[in-house]
């Protein structure tokens, strides 16, 4: 069967085993470097102490005097005689008050006058005798006293240049291995103060990092990084991180065209910011402070937004909120689309049930024989034509959908109490060949001036003026009612001018920001060709003075076909 991988180490272990590691090479440096300058320095003390004791007792007169003599006299070489001269007192008495391992004094030949082991008194020396030639040296060699640092000195005939001697004074390796032991200790307690020191703070700085990802490995959160990035890029909706501190830690492509924010190479771009100086939108800027989760709208030049803030919590800890924003322009329009479809259908059914009514009037009659009755009743059918659509010069409109759609809404008005009327100065030539947007402009600038006449003074109508110009349409709706409120940005986010009653629609202020964003879609525009609330003289047998309503227009262009060309205008009667 095959073997489980082994897990691998943790974070904390790798970084635990990289400062034990770390820290040990720098131990061993340092004792290595420990060890060499304190060899380095106990020799060179080594090598001064010898010298200096070297060249006193070979500047000494008796020294000189009595080595010149014993260079001069074979026989006073006696070791008897030696031992109980001056020579070996005089180095003797230097040896013990200077602590040094050996002093040894010799004549020409290499003959020890001096010597701390007497028995070795009138022998040659087993080293060479280097300061016979003049010259002081320093080496460090093995004697017959051992390992020693040797410092040797020429001995000069008194009052001459002549070398008769040589005094050799050395200073044992034990002390230097006694320093070299006291070095090793203070460097092993050092060293082991020093791991201790760097095992505690890799220790907090391992629980520090822990804290700060999570608890996550590095590969942990490599992938989390990775799956972000499919996250953030891979989705339509647009994302905004708002880090604890306030700041804006990431957003996504989406989020960047929604909004209209800079690119991420520019320098004015958001990440980075605190997100009240990242330019967003006021109403989303107010939903991040009180982070209440409450989903608001947002309108746009490009589109209409749903937002909503989420804040983001893991293991109790902060970690900011998250900005959901998803596009429903498309779900606007196609819901305003199917508003235009839902007015023609609902025509049609009370259509369909005036019809039938005729029916059952014609049927009745026959089944009683009134035959002439029901012949007369079909004649008046006939001379009526179909059913009336109660919108005044329905006429002038040529366009079967157009008519079809003014009709529905006629009938709306109708049962509202409003006089819906197309405007004697229409000209309307050619066929929609879009007539969805077409239908979704209109209907919802009638949709609005319904709302203004229903709640303005009577008579209440609604005048529609539709006007072709090659592919372009041009219209205007005008109604009966009060008129825009000075001041009030009917096309703004959120601004609302109620709903009809009966109406199903909630009056969110999403009808008119819609339209303007169909038309420029289209390249065309809607705009207040005049706001209303004048006072304009009625009629000459009332005294009533209604207040004149608000006249918007619109311009779509590309939605007309113009296949069959445009007959000549004619002045309008």
């Amino acid at each position: 069967m095959p073997q489980e991988p082994k897990p691998s180490r943790g974070f904390a272990a790798r970084i635990m085993g990289l400062q034990f590691a770390v820290v040990g090479m720098m131990i061993l440096a340092a004792a290595a470097g420990a060890m060499w300058v304190t060899v380095e320095r106990v020799n060179e003390q080594a090598q001064e102490r010898a010298l200096a004791i070297a060249r006193t007792l070979a500047a000494d007169p008796e020294i000189r005097a009595q080595v010149k003599g014993h260079a001069d006299d074979d026989n006073s070489l006696d070791a008897a005689a030696l031992r109980a001269g001056y020579v070996q007192r005089a180095a003797e008495a230097a040896r013990t008050r200077t602590g040094a391992f050996f002093v040894v004094v010799t004549e020409d030949r290499g003959i020890r006058l001096a010597h701390p082991t007497e028995s070795l008194l009138g022998q040659r020396v087993s080293t060479d005798p280097v300061a016979l030639s003049g010259q002081e040296s320093v080496s460090r060699e093995h004697g017959t006293l051992g390992e020693s640092v040797r410092a040797k000195v020429p001995v000069f005939a008194p009052a001459s240049d002549t070398v008769v001697g040589e005094v050799s004074v050395g200073v044992g390796i034990q002390e230097l291995a006694a320093r070299l032991r006291v070095a090793g200790f203070w460097v092993l307690g050092l060293g082991l103060a020093a791991l201790g020191l760097s095992a505690a703070s890799t220790r907090w700085l391992v629980r520090r990092l822990k804290a700060q990802t999570l608890g996550l490995e590095p590969a942990e959160m490599a992938q989390l990084l990775r799956d972000r990035d499919a996250v953030l890029y891979g989705v339509a909706d647009g994302v905004i991180g708002i880090g604890p501190d306030g700041r804006v830690s990431v957003r996504n492509r989406a989020a960047r065209i929604m909004l209209g924010l800079p690119h991420r190479h520019e320098s004015s771009d958001i990440i980075g910011l605190p997100y009240t100086e990242a330019k967003l939108p006021a109403p989303l800027v107010a939903a991040i402070a009180t982070c209440d989760g409450a989903t608001l709208r947002l309108e746009t030049e490009r589109a209409a937004l749903v937002a909503t803030v989420h804040p983001v919590r893991r293991d109790g800890t902060d970690l900011g909120q998250v900005v959901l924003l998803r596009d429903v322009t498309t779900i606007e329009t196609l819901g305003s689309r199917l508003d235009a479809v839902e007015t023609m259908a609902s025509a049609l059914r009370a259509q369909r049930h005036e019809f039938a009514n005729r029916l059952h009037t014609i049927s009745g009659l026959l089944h009683h024989g009134d035959v002439d009755e029901a012949r007369d009743y079909l004649g008046e059918v006939i001379e009526s034509g179909p059913v009336r659509e109660p919108v005044q010069n329905l006429e002038a409109i040529e366009d079967t959908y157009l008519r079809a759609f003014l009709g529905a809404k006629g009938v709306q008005a109708y049962e509202r109490g409003v006089v819906l009327r197309v405007g004697d100065a229409s000209a309307l030539y050619g066929s929609l060949i879009d007539a969805q947007d077409a239908t979704a402009v209109l209907g919802n600038l009638i949709d609005n001036a319904l709302r203004a006449a229903v709640e303005g003074p009577a008579p209440r109508w609604v005048e529609v003026d539709l006007l072709s110009e090659g592919s372009t349409l041009h219209l205007a709706v005008a109604d009966s009612g009060t008129g825009v409120e000075p001041g009030l940005d009917v096309f703004a986010e959120g601004v609302s001018t109620g709903a009809l009653p009966g109406s199903p629609e909630r009056g969110q202020g999403v009808g008119l920001p819609l339209v303007r964003r169909l038309a420029r879609t289209r390249g065309g525009e809607v705009w207040i060709a005049d706001p209303g609330g004048r006072q304009e003289p009625a009629a000459p047998e009332s005294n009533a003075h209604p207040a004149a309503g608000a006249v918007f227009a619109a311009r779509l262009p590309g939605v007309l076909s113009t296949e069959s060309g445009s007959p000549e205008r004619t002045e309008a009667p």
